[in-house]
């Protein structure tokens, strides 16, 4: 089954490096990109969005906000928040608001656990 993945990084290159990670792992799966949250928070309104990954370090609402509206917005929806900053109160924070935790570098390996386990709650999402 193919799914829709929402890339939100201010940088254009973090983006594409996300992009291809995830394209190297589900080559069939539809990728969309943001610069922002507001952007993000738009394409999620207005498209069929399965699963997000998120720059924690973002201009105006960082990684960890926009986590929160999304999940407020579509509950079900698996969402990975992505950094560099990989302090136990972050990882916690992450985790609070109901997202998982991906260091930066981000490795094919964690990409691969984390939409293992997306693909697994989207088709079970009671669960």
């Amino acid at each position: 089954m193919s799914y829709t993945v929402l890339i939100v990084d201010d940088s254009k290159l973090a983006r594409m490096a996300v992009a291809r990670a995830l394209g190297s792992l589900q080559p069939d799966w539809t990728r969309l990109e943001a610069a922002n949250a507001d952007d993000a928070l738009q394409l999620v309104k207005q498209s069929n969005i399965d699963v997000t990954l998120l720059d924690f370090n973002m201009p105006g609402r960082d990684g960890l906000e926009l986590a929160a509206d999304l999940k407020h917005l579509r509950p079900t929806m698996p969402v990975a928040v992505i950094s560099a900053n990989s302090q136990v109160e972050i990882v916690a924070r992450t985790q609070a608001v109901g997202a998982a935790f991906l260091p930066k570098p981000l490795t094919e390996k964690a990409l691969a656990e984390f939409l293992e386990d997306a693909v697994r709650r989207l088709k079970s999402p009671a669960q």
